[in-house]
């Protein structure tokens, strides 16, 4: 994989940077921390432009981003409440629970999720799934992928042909965070099951008045 993307980046530039970048928002996971990096070190050689690399990085990330919050947006209450999300264990209590998270937290768990590795390719998912507004995903996907992609590319413009040094710097922080992500997934999901279950202890009686 990091072999065909430095060679994808490196023959097509800015469009392959865009392209990678996009398909990694919208959930396929491909490292930025080779992407970004090296569109900085072509940068540093006069091949690229270093605002451009993160401009194009940025938006890329935006466009992959709304492409998961839409179809999560259409989609996902209804593969949430089908005959799958049943088998999965998930009921109205995680819609429940994602709308109560994204309705206190909604900038900032946007915002920060977009700094993290893994959970920067998978926030859009969630946020999907609750009530909060375009305008706002929006103003947050960028405030967190700007900084990001300007960390990242300005680290590769520095480092040159060393630009590989980023991911290999960033690789010990991805298996806590992966590790902190499995549980919070864990707890998420118990905890909206059982939201579900005392949903369906309330609505139960109610449906079986005459």
């Amino acid at each position: 994989m990091t072999a065909w993307l430095i060679s994808l980046v490196g023959t097509w530039g800015l469009p392959a940077i865009f392209v990678t970048m996009t398909v990694e928002s919208a959930g396929v996971p491909i490292s930025s921390e080779i992407v970004v990096p090296l569109g900085g070190a072509l940068a540093s050689q006069g091949k690229l432009n270093l605002v451009l690399v993160v401009a194009i990085a940025s938006l890329a990330n935006l466009t992959g981003s709304l492409i998961a919050f839409w179809l999560t947006r259409r989609y996902g209450e209804r593969i949430v409440l089908s005959r799958v999300g049943r088998r999965l264990g998930l009921s109205r209590g995680h819609l429940r629970l994602a709308n109560r998270f994204f309705g206190r937290f909604g900038l900032w768990a946007v915002f920060t999720g977009r700094l993290l590795p893994i959970v920067r390719t998978y926030i859009s998912f969630p946020a999907g799934v609750s009530k909060i507004g375009y305008t706002r995903f929006v103003l947050a996907t960028l405030a967190g992928a700007i900084p990001w992609n300007l960390a990242l590319a300005y680290a590769g413009y520095k480092l040159g042909q060393q630009y590989q040094t980023v991911a290999k710097d960033i690789s010990p922080f991805v298996i806590p965070i992966a590790i902190a992500v499995v549980l919070l997934l864990a707890a998420a999901w118990w905890f909206g099951r059982k939201l579900g279950e005392e949903e369906e202890k309330i609505l139960t009686p109610a449906t079986t008045e005459p």
